[in-house]
Order: C-alpha cells, then structure tokens, then sequence
C-alpha cells in the first residue's frame, strides 16, 4: 500500500471556511489530539460549557414532557430518525431506505429536514418574518414535489438534494420549522407520512415512532455533551426511542456489551443491525457506473467533507485500493473549483490513477470543464444484519395503522 498523505491545499479562507477551521480544531480537542497548556486549559472550559449545556438539554425536554412547552401534532403518520450525536451515524442512507420502502408500499412519504447549510432565505424575508412574526410568510422551500427536482445542492443543502435525487417519488422539503414544513406536505403536497429527517431532538412536532441510530463503532464519542464532546443530550434519553439502528455493524463482530447498555436504558427498544454497503462508483460529471472491482489494484487519491471521514477512507482499502493521497475537509465543506484543481494537480503528483469521495461530497462539487483524472463518488446503501423481522413490523406498523 502506498503511504497516505493530506494536508490543507487552497489560497485564502472566506468566513465558512475559518469557521470549518474551529469546528476541527474543536473536535481534535474533543478527541483528544491536542495537548498544548492552552489545549488543556480551553479543554477544561469546554468541560463547564457541557456541564450547563446538559442541564440546559435536560431542562427542555422536562419542559416538553410535563406538556408546559406544547408538542404539535398533525393528524398523520410522523417518524423521526436522529441520533444522539453529531453526525456520522449514517443517518441520510436509513432515512432513504425508509422513505423509498414506504413509498413503494403505497404511501405518500414526505422527508422534512432543517437543511443543515443550506442557503438561507433573503434577509428582506428573515427580517420581515422577525418584526411581524410572520413566520408563516415564506413558504418551505421544495426540494422535490415527488415528480421532479426542484432546487440545487446550495438552496437545498446537500443530504436534501441527496434524498430528492435518489428518491424521486418522495416529496422533500426543508425548512427550520419543521411544524410548518409538515403541514405544506400534506395540505399542498398530498403527503399521508412524514419523515422527519435528524428529529430525535426535534421535540416540538410529535412523532408516533422514535428511530434512534447509533454508531457502533464509536457509540457515544467520548461521552460528554457538547461541547466536550458530542453528545446533544444524555445518554439516558434513548430511553425515548422505539427501534435502535447500530450502523457500521460487521458480520461476525460481538455486540452483545452494547446490545445489553442500550436495553439496560430503555428495555422496550427494538435493536437492528446494520451496515453500510458499497453498492457501485458513479461518475460525478457524467454519472457513468463502474462496478467496485475497477478499485482494485488501483492507485488512489480520495477527498470527503464528512464526520467521519476515516470509514469512507478505510472502504476503499478493503475494497482493495491503493490509496495514495487523501484530503479531509469539515463536514458540509462547499467546494471552490480551486481546491479541486488543486487536488487534481496533487493526485497527479502522487501517482493516482482515479478520484473517489462520498456521494454526499458528489452534490457540492463545482462543474470543471478540464479533468486530468476521473472522478468517481462510491454509492452506499444499508443493509440490515439483523433485526429484519423487527425492521418489517416497524414498516407494517406504519402502513397499516
């Protein structure tokens, strides 16, 4: 294998990019990777923070619990997917696969997601809807209507455009107020479902199921709440949760420890297991497919913009790439066309034959009108391990009520 090399490549930083900067400073401290006096002082600052930012997560959901602060509901079928951390559980994949196994059972399934990133409203809207607390003014923005595409990657943000694009059938909608973005669905989209994209602290709309995922390589970071970690709220509180998803699960590998953590918290819950899949690479410009073994023995050079971005890496290994070079960027990271020439012209450099990122990183790439190397994204979709019983009665209980 050939020695694996990254570093940071463009020339300039705009706000979003200084702020992606602090994001992975932030994390490195939360992993543990930095070990300066400074470090070990603004560690220790951190630590406070997440002690109030508990209390303060746990305050809410008292709040919501004892019905001060009022839970909506609206009249259909709701489902939240979330997770107790900040990314990298995999969660846009299990929302596909819900979405699209619904939707071929007949129902109408709208996916309601924040849009994390994406482009915000004009600011004549924002401040219009501030003043007069008209916050209905502006309608959802519409990814997909469930018969076509309606926005770009940088208005809808990526894991929408994702959705929209591999859904086409499923309605899409984006907007903070997820309340309000349910009900454009079924009044002026038809929608009967509601997916509710990254809801598990979205405790404002009432979901009638709670899927919770769980990474299970690295379940719970290092179990402090943000921002110490990465924890939202405290572990207990999967205790509201339905079903429990462990992703990047392996044949073979015991998880009877956390199997047995997660009943101790919430002994009604339902476990599935699950991986991610390496389906096919799909050209990013021109969406040619190449079967996965065109990855072996090949010299590559690999760039992704997502949480975790060490598993999408460790794929292309086990799928039998050489992996020469690599760049990692903050998780949502919009690329400039300058970055990736200039990640072209190192892949060049190092030997690479081939460019391989996630399919999320695919929709905030620029057009290029010149490339040196071809560009491919790796298609990934779930499959369950085991629990495919309890995973057929979470469908049916949702089609048959």
């Amino acid at each position: 294998m050939g020695q694996v090399e990254s570093g940071g490549i463009g020339d300039g930083m705009t706000f979003r990019e200084l702020q992606e900067h602090a994001e992975q400073y932030l994390i490195a401290i939360m992993g543990g990777r930095r070990h300066t006096a400074y470090d070990r002082c603004f560690c220790a600052a951190l630590f406070c923070l997440s002690r109030l930012y508990r209390a303060l997560a746990q305050l809410r959901l008292t709040l919501y619990s004892e019905r001060i602060l009022r839970q909506r509901m609206l009249g259909c079928f709701v489902i939240s997917v979330g997770n107790l951390t900040c990314g990298g559980t995999g969660k846009t994949p299990v929302v596909e696969v819900f979405a699209r196994t619904l939707a071929a059972q007949g129902r109408r399934v709208a996916v309601l997601s924040r849009g994390y990133r994406s482009r915000s409203p004009p600011l004549l809207e924002q401040v219009r809807a501030f003043f007069f607390n008209d916050y209905d003014a502006a309608p959802p923005r519409v990814v997909s209507d469930g018969r076509r595409l309606l926005m770009d990657s940088a208005t809808a943000g990526d894991e929408p455009y994702m959705l929209a694009s591999n859904l086409p059938t499923v309605r899409v909608v984006v907007d903070k107020d997820r309340v309000k973005a349910g009900r454009y669905a079924i009044q002026e989209l038809g929608a009967d479902t509601l997916l509710l994209d990254d809801g598990f602290q979205y405790l404002r709309l009432k979901p009638r199921l709670n899927i919770l995922l769980i990474d299970s390589t690295e379940p719970f970071h290092n179990h402090h709440p943000l921002p110490r970690g990465l924890l939202r709220e405290p572990i207990k509180n999967l205790r509201r949760a339905d079903y429990v998803f462990l992703t990047k699960c392996e044949l073979g590998r015991s998880l009877h420890h956390l199997r047995r953590f997660i009943h101790r918290h919430n002994p009604r819950a339902e476990i599935i297991e699950c991986t991610h899949r390496p389906m096919y690479l799909e050209d990013v410009f021109s969406g040619e497919r190449r079967p996965l073994e065109d990855l072996k023995q090949r010299r590559l050079a690999a760039i992704s913009g997502i949480a975790v971005p060490a598993s999408f890496e460790d794929f292309l290994r086990r799928l039998g790439g050489d992996l020469v070079y690599a760049e990692q960027y903050a998780d949502h990271h919009r690329y400039r066309q300058q970055e990736i020439i200039d990640f072209i012209n190192c892949s060049l450099n190092k030997g690479a034959e081939m460019i391989v990122t996630t399919e999320k990183d695919a929709v905030r790439f620029p057009r290029l009108d010149r490339r040196d190397l071809p560009v491919y994204f790796l298609r990934v979709e779930i499959d369950i391990l085991s629990g495919k019983e309890s995973f057929d009665q979470c469908i049916a209980r949702i089609c048959f009520l």
